[in-house]
């Protein structure tokens, strides 16, 4: 099993360092199998959404290897945010909080989520 850990904080500030770790991290994996990179975010206290960037890079790294990815102990402020974003589909360790009812949804929730590159090429401050 690949296990990849997220640090205590994931901001704007930390998601380029975070970024090129997990990524040396996952081109170490083999390609390929049936097992998810399970990434887990129990330690992650304080973030943005950044991490979400810092996530989708990731999904996008396993997928090129072949496997999936398998968020675990995400936060619930990190579902909420996933939500707002469009991406809680990224975020599958139980059963997702009810989405809002078409009539519901605010203008912010169609506001797209920043590019997991556009971040790593920011570099940090």
């Amino acid at each position: 099993m690949s296990l990849l850990v997220l640090p205590a904080s994931l901001t704007h500030r930390e998601a380029p360092d975070a970024v090129r770790m997990l990524a040396q991290t996952l081109r170490g994996q083999p390609a390929g199998g049936s097992e998810p990179v399970t990434v887990d975010a129990s330690a992650l206290k304080q973030f943005d959404s950044s991490a979400l960037a810092v996530l989708l890079e990731c999904q996008r790294l396993s997928g090129a290897l072949g496997r999936s990815l398998a968020l675990r102990h995400a936060p619930p402020k990190l579902r909420q945010l996933a939500r707002l974003y469009g991406v809680d589909g990224l975020i599958d360790d139980g059963p997702a909080p009810a989405r809002p009812a078409q009539g519901e949804r605010g203008s912010a929730e169609t506001a797209s989520a920043p590019s997991a590159s556009a971040v790593a090429s920011s570099g940090a401050g």
